[in-house]
């Protein structure tokens, strides 16, 4: 017996390719915004001038520390005013690496370190990304000071976006393993 043949509708037919276009551009999207939401999770692979006038990268830390990085601004009262709070607690902050990263030039930089006498604190690494703005685009940095606590394999802890998180830190800090 046969049986008949049932004609295709046009619901079957191929798809325009715009629109098969248009889907992997959205899938492509999709992604990106997904990726978007890992960054900031690590560590991100900085790279500075130091005060001296070295260039300092991320790999460069020591390993199996945990890692303060605090984004500033040597002009900013708040910046100063947590700079004074990390130096009169510095015991919690002698097991990290802490990193002091800004844009501002070298020059500004050393006048910065002296003033605070960071150099004193063979834990702290200051220095500017110059112009490449990689660190304050990463975190999509608006306000200053920016803080962020990493644990000693380079994962993001907690992000402090004001110097107001300081106590909240240093509670994080203490519960680092």
């Amino acid at each position: 017996m046969m049986y008949p043949t049932a004609k295709r509708s046009n619901r079957y037919k191929a798809r325009p390719a715009r629109c098969r276009t248009g889907f992997s551009i959205l899938i492509l999207l999709l992604a990106a915004a997904l990726a978007g939401n890992a960054q900031g999770k690590k560590l991100p692979p900085f790279q500075m001038v130091q005060a001296n006038g070295q260039l300092f990268k991320a790999q460069q830390l020591p390993m199996g520390k945990p890692i303060l990085l605090v984004y500033f601004s040597p002009g900013c009262d708040h910046c100063e005013k947590l700079v004074r709070q990390m130096r009169q607690h510095q015991a919690p902050l002698a097991r990290l690496s802490v990193v002091l990263i800004t844009y501002w030039p070298v020059k500004e930089v050393a006048a910065f370190v002296k003033q605070f006498s960071l150099q004193q604190y063979p834990n702290f690494y200051t220095g500017t990304e110059g112009n490449t703005f990689f660190v304050r685009n990463y975190y999509h940095l608006e306000q200053l000071p920016f803080m962020a606590l990493f644990t000693k394999n380079g994962d993001l802890v907690k992000q402090y976006h004001s110097e107001h998180g300081w106590n909240d830190l240093l509670q994080q800090i203490k519960n680092l393993k």
